[in-house]
């Protein structure tokens, strides 16, 4: 097949949805499939050319005048291109390819991620919607989405081509016990709480240290939490990392204290590293620790429930030692590799049906109809 993906950048600033998308395109090329990216580029465009995955570059920004310059360039792409199937990740880019789609012959499908934005509904524009948790196909159905659209990947980046097997990463010298989370710095991420949670039990285990992992709009009002905080000593603000694996190897506490999560990548990482889990019982994270088999689920926002969490793990090691070895357990569903071939079955089911329409397209031809 010829399969166009349509993303806002391919940079490596630790954004799932990019992530997800370069996965796939690396996948798709590896089985054989002609495949291009449309994007405003970044650092992954080397990993692209290695995988023989042809880049085009397409500043989909919203400034009226860039985004004609946009479509005009998109429909020359598509000229050139002429793929079977344009698959889109973000919302500019699905409509982009939801109007360029009248005459043309491919097929749109979308990738949902973050439904709880209102902008999620124009992902409906394409033929088939893929959600990427359970949660996230209830909420789109919710809001219109017509069932038989709907088709459900769950996420997965274990093994991905854009990185080492985690066995091959160095561990960081880390103070323990280590408490950690890797997320975008966004209020919504939960590190508030989160901090809040480690003031409440740093008097009680004076050896503990949390490390947050990430950048983002919010990472200035955090810090400024922490300046007049009694253990701003022992809280860390690491920034972006590319190998966020180094961290949590050293970690032995993960935290995802998430308001709202359409899945949790993270989690799937964390687990694979072998860290105890707590995480918000919030959209679909509990489908990402089984159902409370792989990791603690606790209440969103509440920093008392958090500590309560962590201080219980950290007074026995026993339990500690057990969570981490539970969240190990049944990662094989979380591979990239799965993600890529149940994604091929979704393309696949759209040619198909567009064969089959053109099939009874040329009969009704030939019948002089």
């Amino acid at each position: 097949m010829q399969i166009l993906h349509i993303i806002n950048h391919v940079q490596n600033i630790g954004n799932g949805i990019v992530n997800v998308a370069v996965d796939l395109a690396c996948l798709q090329s590896q089985y054989g499939h002609n495949v291009a990216v449309v994007s405003d580029g970044g650092e992954y465009e080397p990993l692209l050319a290695s995988h023989h995955v042809k880049h085009w570059q397409l500043n989909q920004s919203r400034k009226p005048l860039n985004l004609l310059k946009a479509a005009w360039r998109y429909h020359h792409i598509v000229q050139e291109f002429q793929p079977d199937i344009v698959h889109a990740h973000m919302m500019r880019g699905v409509i982009l390819a939801a109007i360029y789609k009248v005459g043309s012959k491919y097929s749109l499908v979308s990738t949902v991620h973050n439904e709880f934005q209102r902008s999620a509904v124009f992902m409906g524009l394409a033929d088939r919607v893929i959600a990427v948790s359970h949660a996230v196909a209830n909420s789109m159905a919710k809001r219109g989405i017509p069932q038989q659209k709907l088709r459900i990947v769950s996420n997965g980046t274990l093994n991905s081509p854009r990185h080492l097997n985690i066995q091959d990463y160095q561990p960081l010298p880390l103070q323990r016990p280590a408490i950690s989370t890797v997320a975008g710095m966004y209020s919504r991420k939960g590190i508030a709480d989160l901090i809040a949670a480690f003031s409440k039990i740093a008097a009680t285990f004076s050896d503990a240290h949390l490390y947050l992992v990430g950048d983002g709009p919010d990472k200035s009002m955090f810090e400024a939490m922490v300046q007049n905080n009694d253990y701003c000593d022992r809280i860390h603000f690491e920034g972006f990392q590319p190998e966020p694996q180094r961290y949590m190897l050293a970690t032995d506490i993960f935290v995802l204290a998430s308001h709202c999560e359409s899945f949790g990548l993270v989690l799937t990482e964390a687990r694979e590293a072998g860290c105890a889990i707590i995480a918000s019982d919030v959209d679909g994270i509990p489908e990402t620790l089984d159902n409370r088999q792989a990791g603690i689920l606790v209440p969103p926002q509440d920093s008392q429930t958090l500590a309560t969490a962590l201080t219980q793990l950290l007074k026995d090691p026993l339990q500690l030692y057990r969570w981490k070895c539970r969240a190990q357990e049944n990662l094989q569903r979380f591979s990239a590799a799965r993600v890529n071939e149940e994604t091929l079955a979704v393309y696949h089911e759209l040619a198909k049906n567009y064969n089959v329409a053109t099939v009874v397209e040329n009969k009704e031809v030939l019948a002089g109809k």
